[in-house]
């Protein structure tokens, strides 16, 4: 059966749902095809927002007309304004309720979902991506396409470069591995770079606990504070597993030093593992159970494997008109980053689709600053000079990039002076057209 939208995103994630929201917006007829039965992909486990410079960028995409899905999880969130090591101000979205409401929220707006659709198979001429089919014979016609299906996984990468299949939140031997659209059409990709001595790709950077197995002192300081902070063993510390974490935002030493536990819904462990057997050595965890991965003793999923080079409108360099998203779009790690990678990327298909001019975000707002600053070019080099390419991760929240927005003085928490930025550049409800 053949399926005719004006633009199809693929890949459900943040990045994915933020690119549709943003494609229905600028009026084109939306549709987006999701591998597995839900939505959100490595936001079903997720939970953080608004911590350090992802304050500002929610607040720049609230201003400029693409911040729905901020204020979807404002309104979820379980604790506001909590600090926890390296971190301030940070929201927790419950992750039990996200879904849903994500996807209320698209249905509302319009936008066609097909669900348990894994693409496998693309049709493309000249840079032109003309079909692309799922593994149970649909083909998907647009006249643009957003990939927006990450960079976790498959089951092989996770044994190649990590600890083996951790059975994470992906789901990979239920619904199918994850298939690349940019590598469909012969496009090239990159893995991160930042780990020396060590094979391409990085950790997921947290573990889930089912917060009904923590002792009850903890669960209720959990619920009250929305943070815990235990001391580890002197002979359970190990500051080499940082390394290997994808959030370099969350690689601090206190990281390797204590456990730090916040509330999501799930009691999130801010570490990429941890051997049960060592977890429930520490006071209030001994009947602790990981929720996801469910190896979490023994590792976490592999990312950071599949960056396509790009401008900074989104479009895939070598493309016509396929755009990429969240970790396909640079060492973009976190959901924050997903969702503005995301909203320009389905934006821009948009405006394609419909012959017209392309929109760019001024360098001047911290999420213009963000794409340009995180592209790499076709030889999995930075994009703009001092860029740091596949060598850092790139985060609002941290890293080398909340240093550079700190350096221009663009971190502010004064929601005022963040709309007057975007209405001095001219982006102010830019995205409602």
């Amino acid at each position: 059966m053949k399926i005719s939208h004006e633009v199809i995103i693929i890949g459900g994630g943040w990045s994915g749902v933020s690119a549709a929201l943003a494609a229905k917006k600028a009026g084109a007829d939306t549709a987006l095809c999701e591998r597995t039965d839900m939505l959100l992909g490595a936001g079903l486990v997720g939970g953080i927002m608004r911590n350090n410079g992802r304050f500002v960028a929610a607040e720049e995409c609230i201003a400029m007309g693409c911040g729905d899905l901020f204020e979807l999880t404002d309104s979820i969130s379980r604790h506001r304004n909590i600090d926890f090591p390296g971190h301030r101000h940070a929201s927790l979205y419950d992750v039990h309720l996200a879904e849903p409401a994500v996807r209320a929220l698209l249905v509302k707006h319009g936008i066609t979902l097909y669900m348990q659709k894994r693409i496998t198979r693309a049709k493309h001429q000249d840079g032109r991506l003309l079909e692309v089919e799922s593994d149970d014979g649909n083909i998907f016609q647009a006249g643009a396409f957003v990939d927006a299906t990450g960079s976790s996984g498959p089951q092989g990468m996770c044994q190649r470069l990590g600890n083996g299949c951790a059975s994470c939140i992906q789901r990979c031997p239920s619904f199918g591995p994850r298939v690349s659209i940019a590598r469909l059409m012969g496009l090239p990709e990159y893995m991160t770079s930042r780990r020396q001595d060590i094979p391409g790709g990085a950790m997921s950077g947290s573990c889930k606990i089912y917060k009904e197995t923590l002792a009850q002192s903890l669960r209720e300081k959990l619920d009250a504070e929305g943070v815990v902070i235990l001391p580890v063993p002197r002979n359970m510390v190990n500051h080499s597993k940082l390394d290997s974490k994808v959030c370099q935002q969350y690689a601090l030493p206190e990281y390797a030093e204590s456990l730090v536990l916040l509330d999501t819904g799930h009691a999130k462990l801010m570490t990429s593992y941890f051997p049960l057997e060592h977890l429930r050595q520490i006071p209030g965890l001994e009947n602790a159970r990981y929720a996801d991965p469910l190896a979490g003793s023994k590792g976490n999923s592999m990312r950071l494997t599949a960056t396509v080079p790009r401008d900074s409108t989104m479009l895939a360099t070598g493309a016509q008109n396929l755009f990429v998203a969240g970790e396909k779009a640079g060492i973009c790690v976190g959901h924050t980053e997903a969702i503005v990678t995301g909203a320009l990327a389905g934006r821009n298909a948009a405006l394609l689709s419909k012959k017209k001019p392309l929109t760019l975000i001024p360098g001047t707002l911290a999420t213009g600053d963000f794409i340009a600053f995180s592209a790499i070019n076709e030889r999995g080099n930075p994009a703009v000079p001092g860029g740091y390419g596949l060598r850092a991760s790139h985060t609002f929240a941290g890293s080398v990039y909340f240093e550079r927005l700190k350096a221009l003085g663009l971190y502010t928490t004064d929601k005022e002076s963040i709309r007057n930025r975007v209405r001095q550049a001219g982006m102010e409800g830019a995205f409602l057209s």
